[in-house]
């Protein structure tokens, strides 16, 4: 599609709501945005979405697996795969989040998603793009604490290695997009500085560092704290941990996994709140089980049960989840806030984290990658680079 308009009944920014509005997009790029109804327009060249809510595409920038996918395959078919599944739940950009492996695993997976960006791209130029677009790729670990591992296969943590890292930066080039490390293990703080360097976003995740401890990684350079409460030094009124410097340090993006089951609705509450809905990002956190019927599937090598839709560990500790982002999105509104404030924390945010340039938000000269919600905000249509990718 070279030329259309889209017509909205209820157009929802990240800054604002608008009534009946319509959007002029022109090669996958937004070039007009206007309440009203245009004129002098063929029909041919109209989507017409005039009972709908349409926002900004989900942006799922922690996310393991879906549909029997997972991130840690080191297959670019795999995450083709993820791309077009992903699709059908609002999603039209992901960043496949790997968990601790071996050093030549993750470097496989670091070349498959060359690989599969390579694939999307020569879709899109045939107007024939599969599904969500693929970010790069996000590595959780090996360099946390064990204390704190979660579904982390204890085998391959291991000291933070800035030769490891160049060798994921050579095999990645700029795909890689964040790392989750503990910035209490060894070598943690150089780490940060020569990822930071090199423009990879450090979240802080599966650690038992202090206050101070971490404070000293947000001021070496990280910006993000992985899955907050979960994996983390739980906050004591003696020792505020991880979670208060986050929450304290304007410039930290938090993520939350809220299913409702990593945390509780008031604990949901409580984070937004006090970090507010700029710094907030939604997270899937999903697994390969996600989208998918209860049983036994594997993350990172580990058995994971899931059962009435809970991933777990033999062990009980949970595994990631079963989460997809359009759910995220209708839980956190279920607590109060309203809808431009949510396109924030599941769009803009992951974008303005990430520093990915034209995404997140609904504006000329951003691509016009959105989707289309009834008024129970499900998913009803998803456009990638304004091309229809997924219509229930």
């Amino acid at each position: 599609m070279r030329e259309a308009i889209i017509l909205t009944g209820k157009l929802v920014t990240p800054h604002r709501i608008l009534g009946k509005s319509y959007l002029r997009v022109k090669d996958g790029v937004i070039v007009e945005v206007s309440e009203g109804n245009p004129t002098g327009v063929p029909s041919s060249n109209v989507l017409n979405y005039g009972d709908l809510i349409v926002a900004p595409g989900f942006i799922d920038t922690h996310i393991h697996g879906y549909g029997g996918v997972d991130s840690n395959t080191g297959e670019a078919e795999h995450l083709l795969r993820m791309s077009k599944g992903l699709a059908k739940h609002g999603v039209t950009a992901f960043l496949p989040s790997t968990v601790t492996a071996p050093h030549e695993k993750l470097l496989s997976a670091c070349r498959a998603v060359r690989d599969a960006v390579s694939g999307w791209e020569e879709g899109r130029a045939r107007k024939e793009v599969p599904g969500a677009r693929i970010l790069g790729i996000h590595l959780e670990g090996p360099y946390v604490n064990p204390a704190k591992k979660g579904a982390q296969n204890p085998a391959y943590i291991r000291e933070a290695s800035t030769k490891e890292i160049l060798d994921y930066l050579d095999a990645a080039g700029d795909l890689l997009k964040m790392v989750t490390l503990a910035p209490e293990v060894r070598g943690a703080l150089e780490a940060i500085s020569l990822l930071v360097s090199r423009g990879v976003v450090v979240s802080v995740g599966h650690t038992n560092a202090t206050y101070e401890e971490a404070l000293k990684a947000f001021a070496a350079g990280a910006s993000r704290a992985t899955h907050l409460f979960n994996a983390m030094r739980p906050i004591h009124h003696r020792d505020p941990g991880v979670v208060v410097a986050a929450l304290e340090s304007t410039d930290v993006f938090i993520e939350l996994i809220v299913d409702f089951i990593h945390l509780h609705p008031a604990t949901v509450r409580f984070a937004i709140n006090h970090a507010g809905t700029w710094r907030t990002i939604l997270i899937s956190d999903a697994i390969s089980a996600a989208g998918l019927p209860d049983g036994e599937y594997s993350l990172g090598g580990l058995k994971v049960i899931v059962r009435d839709g809970v991933a777990r560990l033999e062990s009980g500790a949970l595994a990631g989840s079963t989460l997809t982002l359009d759910r995220a999105v209708r839980n956190v509104t279920s607590l109060g806030y309203t809808l431009p404030e949510v396109a924030r924390m599941a769009s803009l945010n992951p974008a303005r984290n990430l520093r990915l340039v034209g995404l997140g938000d609904v504006r000329p000269g951003y691509r016009a990658d959105l989707v289309m919600l009834d008024n129970d905000l499900r998913v009803v249509a998803t456009i990638v680079d304004g091309e229809v990718v997924y219509e229930r």
